[in-house]
């Protein structure tokens, strides 16, 4: 973990580009991505060096507790991520330990959220695709999306929009997990685990 606290972190909210794929339960980390960009209080932006959209601001309290954050979607589809990512790190020269990826997760249940650094991408395309292009050390926010009913194939699964009974719950766990962020950022992950991990 970086103690260059003047270092910016960069959130990622993993998804897939285009209004087809809004409201779809693999696009949960555009949603959070979405939330925390209303709390800064600006908009995307397409930035110049990767194939992404961009908004800068700080997260926290005003003054010393405050971080500089670079917000992030990658335009690429979820299996391409990691090239967008990778340029970003670079061009804002973001430490990798102080990258942060918003992610879908089967292996959850809907709603439960699990913070960690490091670690396998448990057949996430997005993550796999984050880890091949700079290794595994950044912080992932999983947003619990529980498996297929049934024998539904995953990838349809997640390519769906969440269900009529889950929407009812999505803007409160939305809002939780970008507390959940924001928490990470400022505070730290013991922090933030001790705090959301469900």
């Amino acid at each position: 973990m970086t103690t260059d606290v003047t270092a910016p972190w960069l959130i990622v909210g993993l998804g897939n580009p285009g209004p087809g794929y809004a409201a779809n339960r693999h696009n949960v980390g555009f949603m959070v991505a979405d939330l925390l960009a209303g709390r800064i209080g600006g908009s995307f932006k397409r930035a110049q060096k990767a194939q992404a959209q961009v908004l800068e601001g700080r997260v926290g309290p005003m003054g010393p507790g405050s971080r500089r954050v670079v917000l992030a979607k990658p335009l690429s589809f979820m299996n391409l991520s990691g090239g967008p990512v990778a340029g970003l790190r670079d061009f804002y020269k973001v430490p990798t330990a102080n990258i942060v990826a918003i992610h879908d997760e089967l292996d959850i249940d809907y709603g439960t959220l699990r913070l960690k650094l490091g670690g396998g991408d448990n057949g996430h395309n997005g993550l796999k695709s984050m880890t091949k292009s700079m290794g595994p050390e950044y912080h992932r926010v999983r947003f619990g999306i529980g498996r297929p009913p049934g024998r539904m194939q995953v990838a349809d699964f997640v390519l769906k929009d969440f269900s009529s009974v889950e929407r009812k719950e999505l803007d409160f766990l939305v809002d939780r997990a970008a507390d959940a962020v924001e928490c990470l950022v400022t505070e730290g992950l013991e922090r933030a685990q001790s705090a959301y991990n469900s």
